[in-house]
């Protein structure tokens, strides 16, 4: 009864304080947005989530300190105490008795000699007394089992206030959880600009957006002296028309293009050993070298089948584009798939396999190896070739009203033969993926203060040593390689962005091979 006084009267002394000092708060859950040199802030258009909503965080800071309170209180109930230690709280607990256990023995010797002195005279006495000395040999043995037993009071009390203790325990899982939920991926987004030993970038966008410009005036200038491959992303075995706008434009302007059949859910590593085979075979069979290009998963997939095998391609490889790819991985995976969450007793892990693995016939391995935790073991042990020519391309999604009503032409449906037609009709299969990436975006802005293109930051696309392309045309995840019905073609689509990345990457690594030469002169 005196602990749950004490707790009672420190909650009641909590709740009619409601002023409390702003030094006794804990630590924010999410920190105040720091500058960025390229332009990748906030910009106080919408800011961060626990600045605008601050009665979050006091209701952190207050279970917080319930939290350091009550387990104060259970500390003293909770440690287990020796035998000796035990056996003296025993004897003082006693102390509100009447006879301890010492005098009892000394009180029934007394009366014993005092009745046998006078039994031939106070028979009535005998009697009286014999009772009384039975009933404090009673006590007295109580008394002493439980001087003697100090191990067994102990034991029931630790046992006792074990569930109390488990109680904090659990309390204080849950704070954990809640405070790793809410943080989520605040300290990995971008975490390759600050990484050692990776070298910076450069910036192509003015270079990149001249070439666009004279692509859509009808100036191509892509050589046909090399093989272009197109690796696409994750999921692209799900999209029938993905890439193939871009290479029915590239087989028009005359230039060998593929797009690599491979099983983009699978693990990078897996695919990194078929891209390799892929190049092989394409070499093999032209005698040109390969000009990659690779969207999403596809350039992680690419850049790593480099990384792992660049002796055997370095002479089969001309350069790398890596379009909207989540080279430092992408906070959607990590979100899903961190441990300690309180999505753990929801099993949102579990229910992400199961759709992956069962419904979708895929590997799990392929969302985990763009978590940023994985993306941080692989590039530690593997960094791509310095003398390989590569670009970025990160973009950022459109979060306007507008783009909710964006369609995206992902395949097409055949209806039965008309016969007066003769032919079969073909309708557009159209969905809102515009919508779906600007949702995304927004929640990625809200939550982290972070512009990305809906799955992927904008700081995590580029890749280190790259010349990096930044738009600023508002370009979601799937623009890339579906396009959308309500296009500004004025503006340049798909297939010619993708001619425009692939002419930069040639002048880059013409540039590259200039230099290489003037260094061994």
């Amino acid at each position: 009864m005196n602990l749950i006084s004490r707790v009672w009267q420190k909650l009641v002394s909590m709740v009619q304080t409601p002023n409390s000092q702003p030094s006794e708060l804990t630590t924010p859950l999410i920190p105040q947005a720091q500058p960025q040199e390229d332009g990748l802030t906030n910009d106080g258009l919408i800011p961060q989530i626990f600045s605008s909503v601050p009665a979050l965080s006091d209701a952190a800071s207050y279970l917080s300190q319930t939290t350091s309170y009550l387990a104060g209180c259970f500390s003293d109930y909770s440690v287990e105490r020796s035998p000796r230690e035990s056996g003296a709280s025993d004897i003082r607990a006693q102390e509100h008795m009447t006879f301890s256990s010492a005098e009892t023995e000394a009180s029934s010797s007394t009366d014993t000699n005092h009745i046998c002195s006078n039994i031939n005279n106070l028979t009535s006495v005998e009697s009286s007394s014999t009772s009384t000395s039975a009933a404090l040999r009673i006590y007295d043995e109580n008394t002493r089992i439980s001087t003697r037993d100090p191990l067994l009071n102990s034991s029931t009390l630790v046992a006792t206030n074990n569930t109390g203790q488990g109680g904090i325990s659990i309390f204080r899982s849950l704070i954990d959880r809640a405070r790793r939920t809410v943080r989520g991926s605040a300290d990995d987004i971008g975490w390759l600009q600050h990484a050692q030993g990776m070298p910076p970038v450069e910036d192509g966008t003015e270079r990149f957006q001249e070439i666009l410009d004279n692509i859509k005036h009808g100036v191509h200038k892509l050589p046909n002296s090399v093989v272009y491959l197109l690796i696409p992303g994750l999921f692209s075995n799900h999209g029938p028309l993905y890439f193939v706008s871009t290479k029915v434009c590239f087989s028009k302007l005359g230039l060998a293009c593929h797009i690599a059949k491979i099983h983009s859910e699978a693990s990078v590593e897996k695919n990194a050993r078929e891209i390799k085979e892929y190049i092989e075979e394409i070499y093999w069979g032209s005698k040109k070298r390969v000009l990659l290009l690779g969207h999403s998963k596809g350039g992680v997939d690419a850049a790593a089948a480099l990384s792992l095998y660049w002796p055997d391609l370095k002479d089969k490889v001309a350069g790398l584009v890596l379009a909207q790819s989540p080279y430092g991985g992408t906070p959607i995976a990590s979100d899903l798939l961190r441990e300690g969450q309180l999505g753990d007793y929801v099993n949102i892990r579990k229910l992400t396999e199961i759709l992956i693995c069962k419904i979708i016939k895929g590997d799990m391995r392929a969302l985990e190896d763009l978590t940023y935790e994985r993306r941080r073991e692989f590039l530690q042990k593997h960094h791509l070739p310095d003398e390989v020519p590569i670009v970025s391309f990160r973009t950022e999604a459109g979060i306007s009203p507008a783009v909710l009503a964006t369609l995206s032409h992902v395949a097409h449906a055949e209806l039965p033969m008309v016969a007066s037609a003769g032919e079969s009709t073909k309708l557009p299969v159209v969905m809102p993926l515009g919508a779906a990436m600007a949702a995304c975006a927004q929640l990625l802005q809200v939550r982290y203060g972070e512009k990305s293109d809906g799955l992927v930051a904008c700081r995590d696309a580029e890749v280190p040593g790259s010349v990096v392309v930044r738009p600023k045309r508002k370009l979601d995840h799937a623009w890339m390689v579906y396009s959308s019905l309500n296009d500004d073609l004025t503006e340049g689509d798909a297939s010619q962005v993708c001619e425009a990345l692939l002419t930069l990457l040639v002048e880059i690594g013409q540039k590259k091979r200039h230099e290489l030469a003037m260094k061994d002169e």
